[in-house]
Parts: structure tokens; C-alpha cells; sequence
């Protein structure tokens, strides 16, 4: 049986309480081009809105989420769980979601 994204949700959010977090060197580089800090989206991620889940990902179980900068300003992130591990969380990458690409609520990719 597959975890829910909500699940994973979970688990990301247990592993930030404890402190048991990481940032992949892809994931840092993708902040810096969009001017973004890896703290607001650790802290972002208590709100976070799922928009993928990917349950069966090989390297873990991860999660597409929406999340918002400390302006308020929609931030996309993606987060996982390394295979066979509880924690750490760890932040893949993190972006301004491109509004060509997505709806208005930025839930939903653009055809």
C-alpha cells in the first residue's frame, strides 16, 4: 500500500521538529537564483499545500508543495524522504513557479 501525500506531509513536518533536516547542493543552488532562504521554507513548510505526491519516487517517497516566501508570495518545493529512512527531510529544490506554467492558485500545471 502507497503513502498518502498527506502522510508524507506528516512525516516531512515530524522530521522539521526535530531538527532533522538537509538541503541538496541542487536545492541551495535554485534558492540563490530565485533570491529565496532556506529558513523560510523550512518555516513555510508547517503550511504547506500538497500539489504532487510521488509515493513511490526511487530515492523516497517526496512531495511537489506549495508553499508561501515571507512576503506571502507563492513558492514551489519539493521535499522527500531519503528510501528506507524516517528522516531527515530533505529539500530537493525550491522555486517561483512560473504563472505561464501553472493555474491561478499555482495547484495545477498549465497545458
Amino acid at each position: 500500500m502507497s503513502i498518502s501525500g498527506t502522510e508524507i506531509l506528516e512525516q516531512l513536518q515530524a522530521c522539521v521538529s526535530k531538527g532533522l533536516i538537509r538541503c541538496s547542493s541542487h536545492g541551495y543552488d535554485e534558492l540563490a537564483a530565485d533570491r529565496l532562504y532556506f529558513d523560510e521554507v523550512v518555516s513555510g513548510l508547517s503550511e504547506a499545500i500538497v500539489v504532487e505526491a510521488y509515493p513511490e519516487y526511487p530515492k523516497g517517497p517526496s512531495l511537489l508543495l506549495l508553499q508561501c516566501d515571507s512576503n506571502g508570495s507563492p513558492i514551489h518545493a519539493v521535499w522527500g524522504i531519503p528510501k528506507g529512512h524516517d528522516c531527515p527531510a530533505v529539500m530537493v529544490t525550491a522555486y517561483r513557479p512560473d504563472p505561464e506554467r501553472w493555474n491561478e492558485t499555482f495547484t495545477r500545471r498549465e497545458q
